[in-house]
């Protein structure tokens, strides 16, 4: 059978941290925090989603951030996205231009990459 589709993706993160990861996950990417299951939530982390997409943030106990490996979400109004992050102290770098859209990264409160894609209007 094929795959069919992404059912969501696990970013590790240090334990203690979820105050840190809400207000990156919600407070610059517009995700809202997803409850979960009680046999889960003792572990730690958090869960985000927004439509279709959720984002799981793990505990890992010897946790080194994910510096190459990275997520890369389609976002809308990219400027207003990478103007809240710089606001709030988050480091965003730009990258070789790609055709058809424009993008940043940004680092998560744990380091991180996360790429955010504008594609460009037709």
């Amino acid at each position: 059978m094929p795959v069919r589709h992404i059912d969501h993706i696990l970013i590790a993160m240090p334990a203690g941290r979820e105050a840190d990861a809400r207000a990156f996950y919600c407070g610059v990417l517009g995700m809202s925090e997803k409850i979960k299951p009680p046999v889960l939530a003792a572990r730690g982390g958090c869960w985000f989603e927004i439509g279709a997409l959720q984002v799981h943030l793990g505990v890992e106990k010897n946790f080194i951030p994910a510096r190459k490996a990275h997520p890369a979400f389609i976002v809308e109004d990219l400027a207003g996205m990478i103007q809240k992050a710089v606001r709030a102290g988050y480091n965003v770098t730009a990258d070789e231009p790609l055709e058809g859209c424009d993008r940043r990264h940004v680092d998560d409160p744990f380091g991180n990459r996360i790429e955010l894609i504008e594609p460009h209007k037709k």
